[in-house]
């Protein structure tokens, strides 16, 4: 019998909670629907475990305003317990002092053998776990609304060319081709898609991991602008400022046709009830099959002092790769889980098609790390990054040849 996401939630649930021990706060910015959703399996599990949770969610989808008063709190000496801190940010935390090693809970638990070693690498500093890996989000998907479709006559677009065919029909119905949000780190998502595809696996790193500014500077990266406006001109005029849910719930409500961005959207169809093949589609972007760009949320453990504190500290770092969490989160999170050894039986085609090619990409150079969501370069060379692509998004006089020497020199001068 298939358990489905109430079933196991409730199994969660069902335990009475003991008195609490130690007490961990965590910091956050998961809390729209699908995302809410599944930091409250995480809260539940460890609060049945004895542990009290003090919830610190910020809004703000990508995490800008969350790390503004991680900063605060960390410098006044008054870290939370655990925080939503993703890529070579990890590092940086870890090298000033901040974080704390999970070695215990590491060692005892075989970390190394379920989870790849491209992800545990970041979430180690001298050898030591100083962060624990949540889940692998696919950023490279494009998600469109079946009735749209075929009411337009139009196909699921698999390249760019295909893209503007399928963007034309569903206008020529008078639905918003695109639905997006004209935010900095949206931008960049959408932008860093069009690259991958104009660029290529290899020319990828080398401008987004590497910063190769031969490759930063070149005639792919200029195309790869010169795409972006094009696409950009499918997008309505309400964009700018618009939260990624809003743009999600355009397609869901059949109000745009489609949108690229990440596998959390799929978290939002799932919340509103609808069925992937049937309601809506999930396909690689624009060209980009058969390659895969990660992103991985983790949470960083900060240095406490209080005894039971890090007694919860250990809880949650494990509690955080159970499987049992590990599913039920993924199911509402709308990404595939980090572990290596999972039953994925109760996952859909949309995330079966991701750990395939998750897997696939890996054998083949084509799993990329998201520049747009700090898995590439430092937060340092990302905001420059993302000053360029945002004020090209906002300057309709500006050509793709100027963006791309603002590019080079922007990222020159954060390295």
């Amino acid at each position: 019998m298939k358990i489905t996401k109430t079933l196991l939630a409730a199994s969660l649930l069902s335990a009475a909670t003991p008195t609490f021990a130690g007490e961990v706060e965590v910091l956050h910015w998961w809390t729209a629907g699908g995302e809410a959703n599944a930091i409250s399996v995480l809260k539940t599990m460890l609060e049945q475990q004895g542990y009290s949770w003090i919830d610190f969610g910020v809004e703000g989808g990508g995490g800008e305003s969350a790390m503004r008063v991680l900063k605060t709190r960390a410098v006044s000496g008054n870290p939370p317990s655990a925080a939503n801190i993703k890529g070579l940010d990890i590092q940086e935390w870890a090298r000033l002092g901040f974080l704390t090693s999970l070695n215990q809970v590491s060692d005892k638990e075989n970390w190394d053998n379920v989870i790849p070693n491209i992800i545990s690498n970041v979430m180690k500093y001298d050898g030591q776990y100083v962060a624990v890996p949540v889940n692998v989000h696919r950023i490279n998907w494009l998600w469109a609304n079946a009735e749209v479709l075929k009411k337009a006559g139009a196909s699921v677009p698999t390249t760019l060319d295909e893209f503007f065919v399928t963007a034309d029909k569903i206008k020529a119905i008078g639905v918003i081709p695109l639905a997006h949000g004209g935010q900095p780190w949206q931008n960049a998502t959408l932008f860093e898609v069009i690259a991958l595809d104009v660029l290529g696996s290899e020319d990828y790193i080398k401008a987004f991991v590497d910063l190769d500014m031969e490759i930063l500077g070149s005639d792919k990266m200029v195309e790869a602008f010169t795409q972006f406006k094009r696409v950009l001109s499918y997008v309505d005029d309400d964009a700018p400022g618009r939260n990624w849910l809003e743009a999600t719930s355009m397609v869901i409500k059949g109000e745009a046709g489609m949108q690229i961005m990440g596998d959390w959207a799929k978290g939002e169809f799932s919340a509103a009830g609808k069925i992937p093949g049937k309601d809506y589609i999930c396909a690689p972007a624009l060209g980009t099959s058969g390659k895969f760009t990660y992103n991985v949320d983790s949470f960083a453990f900060f240095e406490l002092h209080d005894e039971e504190n890090f007694e919860a500290q250990k809880a949650l770092a494990s509690t955080i790769l159970n499987p049992k969490f590990q599913e039920v989160f993924n199911l509402n999170k709308g990404s595939i889980p980090v572990r290596v050894d999972m039953d994925m039986s109760h996952f859909d085609q949309c995330a079966l098609d991701s750990m395939q090619e998750f897997k696939s990409s890996a054998k083949t150079g084509d799993l990329v790390p998201s520049m747009a969501h700090g898995m590439s370069t430092t937060s340092y060379v990302q905001s420059a990054m993302f000053d360029v692509i945002t004020n090209f998004f906002n300057d309709s006089d500006e050509t793709p040849e100027q963006a791309v020497q603002r590019l080079v020199k922007v990222v020159k001068s954060s390295m």
